[in-house]
């Protein structure tokens, strides 16, 4: 079995309104030192596989597809 962890963000320029209103919800609380936020996605999928090159080529391929928005987000895959 291989597991991957597969992290999405925005890419840089795209506006992010929950990030904002973290950081904004943050400094309310009194975390003033909070410069800024972005928010992203975590995902983690297991693959009934033994090649780590095919497995992470089907997650990438999973990621195309499904888990990232390629126009605006940007992700990358983690072996374990």
């Amino acid at each position: 079995m291989i597991k991957a962890r597969v992290t999405v963000t925005l890419k840089n320029g795209v506006l992010d309104p929950q990030g904002k209103a973290i950081e904004h919800a943050l400094g309310a609380l009194g975390f003033g030192d909070v410069g800024s936020v972005r928010q992203g996605k975590v995902f983690d999928v297991e693959l009934q596989a033994t090649d780590r090159a095919k497995a992470e080529a089907e997650i990438k391929a999973m990621c195309d597809k499904l888990l990232a928005n390629t126009v605006i987000e940007n992700y990358t895959v983690a072996l374990t």
